[in-house]
């Protein structure tokens, strides 16, 4: 077994999320500015904690912009779906004997309203939420939240995510990085350690021989 921790980001890697995110952000940055844009305007925000896009976005208050994007992001909950083979290798990982993890930028309220209505829970050890740490993503503090709850190995750990971010909070907390190229809207500036193309190749990381 090669790796004995994987952890997975939410949003763009079990989540098709993105049209949801960006109608959200559209929605909420209409709300307090009164400027309409086009939802690609905002595809910049895809995997990004909602304090940083706001702060981005020259909205002062981003605790208030973030409560006002939970409440119009669940207007677009139907909009969601789980990747095509995720349920499958989240199960394949159980079965040999792995306890998948999450690190996501979402908060824990959004995660227990969202992601929990897909059923998976169950089928992932410890959890790791925004608030979880005094800094998100890119930061290193997540994963290393997350190291040290599960008393894991930096070198027996991946992090599985779609965007820089991910990828830059991995390395920063000395963790291997695979970019899920099928949620991915950007390889441009990755440095990952491995790319997958399908949920189904996550086996490649824990068995020798596939």
């Amino acid at each position: 077994m090669r790796y004995r921790h994987i952890v997975f980001d939410i949003d763009g890697t079990m989540l098709d999320t993105g049209r949801a995110d960006m109608l959200a952000t559209q929605e909420t940055f209409f709300q307090l500015t009164g400027e309409w844009r086009a939802p690609e305007e905002f595809r910049f925000a895809l995997g990004i904690p909602n304090s940083t896009v706001f702060a981005r976005l020259g909205i002062e208050d981003v605790e208030e912009a973030s409560l006002m994007w939970e409440e119009n992001f669940s207007k677009y909950h139907p909009t969601i779906r789980l990747f095509d083979g995720i349920v499958e290798i989240l199960k394949a990982l159980r079965e040999l004997g792995i306890y998948p993890g999450i690190v996501t930028s979402r908060r824990r309220r959004e995660f227990n309203a969202d992601f929990a209505a897909f059923g998976l829970n169950h089928l992932f050890g410890t959890v790791i939420c925004v608030d979880d740490t005094p800094r998100p993503k890119p930061y290193p503090d997540p994963l290393l939240e997350y190291l040290k709850r599960v008393d894991g190995v930096r070198q027996e750990t991946i992090y599985i995510g779609d965007t820089l971010y991910d990828e830059q909070c991995a390395h920063a907390a000395g963790v291997d990085f695979a970019l899920a190229a099928w949620g991915a809207h950007s390889r441009e500036g990755i440095r990952a350690d491995h790319h997958l193309e399908s949920p189904g190749e996550v086996l490649k990381l824990v068995v020798d021989d596939l």
